[in-house]
C-alpha cells in the first residue's frame, strides 16, 4: 500500500515509518529540512519537501497514495490561538483537501484525549463522550476543531479515522521524559495530590500498531481511543520513566486545587504583562497530569482488531537497554500523546513544546 505520513521525523513518526516500511508499504513523508530528510530516508521512506501551508507540496505528496497518516501538529500547553489554528486546523484542512483530490481512499488523523479537557477528570471515558464547546487550552481546542473537520470530510470513497492515544511514551521520546528530567533536576517539579491519580498510557509501538490497523479497518468517520490496557497511578509510572536516567524523583506535592489556582494566576499574569515564553504553570498541564485521565479502548479492540504489541512492563524494561544511535534533531512543524508533563510551580522560562505527533 502507498502511504503518506506527516510528522515523520518526530518521535512517533520515526517509529511509524520503520514499522510501515518493514511491513512492505511504500511510504512517503513530508519534510521541511535536510535533517528531517535524513531521518526519513534512514528509515526507508521517501522524503518529500513541503509543509502543511504549502498547497502545491501537499498535492504532490498525496499524488498516487492510498492512505494518509496525519501526525504533524503544533503541541504546547500555552501560546496564541493563531499559532495552533494555523497548523492544527488549517493545516489539517489543506491536507484533507489534497488527499481527497489526489484520490486517497483513507485519511488517518492522530489526535489526543486532550480534546475532552473541560476541567473534570476523565474516568474510563469512551468515544461516546462529546467534545466540549471550548476545551481548555488552545492545543486541545484546535485539535478538537481538527477532529470535527476530519469527520465532516468522511464520505464514500474517502474514509476518515481519528485515533486518540493517551500519554504516548517509549524509547526515543523527545518530549515527555526530557521535560520531566529537566523539571526534576531544576527543582521546579512537584507532584499533584502525591501523584496518585490513575492514568492510561500508550506505548509508541502500540500507537503505531493502532495506526497500521486503521489502514484497513475501522468504521468510516470513526473515533478510537488507544492505550496500553489497564491504567496505572501516575507517580510510579513517571518514576519508572526517569529511573533509567538516574534521576531521583522529588517528594514535594501540592493539592490539585492549589495547582489549578496557581495555573490560572500564572496564565493571567503572563498574558496581562505580555511576558515572553510560556507561563510557569498552565491549567492544561495540571489537568493532563494532575487528575484521573483514563480511557476505554474497547471500541478499537473490537472494530480495528487493535491489540497492544508491547506490554507496559516490557516497554519500561526496554528503557534500560543501551541507547540507539542518535538521529538528527527532530523537525518541528511550522507555525502539537504527549504534551505538558512539566508541572512547575517556579523556575525558569520554558521553551515551546512541539512535536510531530
Amino acid at each position: 500500500m502507498r502511504a503518506l505520513v506527516t510528522g515523520g521525523s518526530g518521535f512517533v513518526g520515526r517509529q511509524l515509518l520503520r514499522q510501515l516500511v518493514q511491513s512492505g508499504h511504500a511510504v512517503r513523508a513530508l519534510v521541511r529540512s535536510d535533517a528531517a530528510e535524513c531521518v526519513v530516508a534512514a528509515r526507508g521512506a521517501q522524503p518529500v519537501r513541503g509543509d502543511l501551508s504549502d498547497v502545491g507540496a501537499l498535492r504532490a505528496s498525496c499524488d498516487g497514495v492510498d492512505v494518509v497518516a496525519h501526525l504533524a501538529a503544533e503541541v504546547s500547553d500555552h501560546g496564541p490561538l493563531s499559532r495552533f489554528y494555523e497548523v492544527n486546523v488549517e493545516g489539517t484542512r489543506a491536507l484533507l483537501e489534497a488527499a481527497r483530490r489526489a484520490g486517497a481512499r483513507r485519511f488517518i488523523h492522530v489526535s489526543t484525549e486532550a480534546v475532552l479537557l473541560d476541567g473534570k477528570p476523565l474516568i474510563d471515558v469512551d468515544e461516546s463522550r462529546p467534545l466540549p464547546d471550548r476545551a481548555i487550552g488552545n492545543y486541545a481546542f484546535t485539535k478538537g476543531l481538527a477532529e470535527r473537520l476530519v469527520r465532516e470530510n468522511n464520505r464514500p470513497g474517502f474514509s476518515t479515522i481519528t485515533l486518540r492515544p493517551r500519554l504516548v511514551w517509549g524509547p526515543g521520546d523527545t518530549t515527555l521524559v526530557p521535560r520531566l528530567i529537566d523539571a526534576m533536576q531544576s527543582g521546579s517539579f512537584a507532584w499533584i495530590d502525591q501523584g496518585v491519580a490513575l492514568t492510561s498510557t500508550c506505548h509508541v509501538r502500540n500507537l503505531c500498531a493502532g495506526i497500521a490497523a486503521a489502514f484497513e479497518r475501522g468504521t468510516p468517520g470513526g473515533v478510537y481511543f488507544l492505550s496500553d490496557g489497564e491504567p496505572i497511578a501516575l507517580r510510579p509510572f513517571v518514576e519508572a520513566l526517569v529511573r533509567p536516567h538516574g534521576v531521583t524523583t522529588p517528594t514535594r506535592s501540592v493539592p490539585r486545587w492549589l495547582a489549578l489556582s496557581a495555573a490560572r494566576m500564572s496564565e493571567w499574569s503572563h498574558e496581562r504583562l505580555r511576558l515572553a515564553g510560556n507561563p510557569r504553570l498552565t491549567r492544561t498541564a495540571v489537568l493532563l497530569m494532575g487528575q484521573q485521565m483514563t480511557i476505554n479502548d474497547s471500541l478499537a479492540r473490537n472494530e480495528l482488531a487493535y491489540q497492544p504489541v508491547v506490554s507496559r512492563d516490557a516497554g519500561l524494561a526496554e528503557l534500560f537497554d543501551p541507547p540507539a544511535p542518535i538521529d538528527p534533531p527532530e523537525e518541528k512543524p511550522r507555525g502539537p500523546n504527549v504534551a505538558n508533563a512539566r508541572l512547575e510551580t517556579a523556575g525558569k522560562k520554558r521553551p515551546r513544546l512541539q512535536e510531530a505527533r
